[in-house]
């Protein structure tokens, strides 16, 4: 998925988006692994070249580049990482062809490359991590919330395989939201973690489909409509959220992050407002929040 340089709350995009000539060596690394979910949506796994992938947290992003002209120039775009930290073979990446309102040159590469093409990568970086303490220090063990419309769910996906791997019994419900069925990527790893319990394991998978008549949904008889009509109350005063987890949603129990389209953004914000949650680019004057987010381009 790729980045919107200045609509995302954080990150030295610029300099990472930007084309730059080659002062130094960058790292260089192989795709090993492409899978086509749809004719624009497409997983990619990339091998460093040299050595292991190095650190990083859930949630980070890294910048992909090509020397398009031959030119010794690199273009970068940023795409989040889809595999958790603890893997350290290669990265995944979630990634869609942007056609709208045109293809741009890169992004078109990026989304050809085939096995065994080499692709320049700049080391992880990003801020849209975990937020696994509170404000006074203590664990935050408040139920956490993943919202995501789009490709937004990459990260989510690293989140949520580095939550299993060290064992959290932390509730997690994952929310992704996307216009078609088949556009629902990682669905069948999702549904099986969903079926998962043992080690205190909560996870809980809220997918749901704008265009459920449509053909590329067909078969679909799950929930239909944006991912924030699920946090919208119905006419008895209770959205999906509380109807799946038993009780009103609070800043007291439950702490949210967002990932996608503006759009998404914007809406479950507002609707999580009058609730008294606050965002991460509207703290409390004690530095306090409840929903971190994220904006995407695709």
């Amino acid at each position: 998925m790729l980045y919107t340089p200045d609509k995302s709350c954080k990150q030295t995009m610029n300099s990472t988006l930007s084309s730059r000539r080659m002062t130094s060596s960058p790292n260089l690394g192989i795709i090993i692994y492409k899978k086509y979910l749809t004719d624009e949506l497409a997983i990619l796994r990339l091998k460093p070249e040299q050595g292991r992938v190095p650190d990083f947290q859930a949630g980070q992003f890294v910048a992909l580049g090509l020397d398009l002209l031959h030119h010794n120039k690199i273009t970068y775009r940023a795409y989040s990482i889809a595999s958790p930290p603890e893997e350290k073979r290669h990265f995944e990446f979630y990634i869609k062809m942007v056609t709208d309102p045109l293809p741009g040159q890169l992004t078109t590469a990026i989304f050809n490359l085939k096995e065994r093409d080499r692709v320049y990568w700049c080391h992880p970086a990003g801020f849209f991590t975990l937020e696994e303490k509170k404000n006074d220090g203590s664990l935050d063990m408040r139920r956490l919330i993943l919202v995501a419309s789009g490709t937004g769910l990459a990260p989510f996906i690293s989140y949520t395989l580095h939550l299993k791997n060290k064992g959290t019994c932390r509730e997690i419900i994952l929310m992704h939201g996307v216009k078609y069925a088949t556009d629902l990527g990682y669905r069948e790893i999702l549904e099986n973690l969903q079926t998962q319990t043992q080690n205190n394991w909560n996870f809980k998978y809220v997918p749901t489909v704008s265009r459920p008549d449509h053909q590329l949904s067909a078969g679909w008889n799950g929930n239909n409509g944006r991912v924030e009509s699920l946090i919208m109350s119905n006419d008895e005063g209770i959205s999906e959220l509380e109807r799946i987890v038993g009780e009103r949603i609070s800043p007291e129990n439950s702490f949210f992050h967002i990932c996608g389209y503006q759009g998404t953004i914007d809406a479950v914000v507002k609707l999580l407002t009058p609730a008294g949650f606050v965002t991460n680019r509207n703290k409390r004057n004690d530095g306090s929040f409840d929903i971190k987010i994220e904006t995407y381009g695709s």
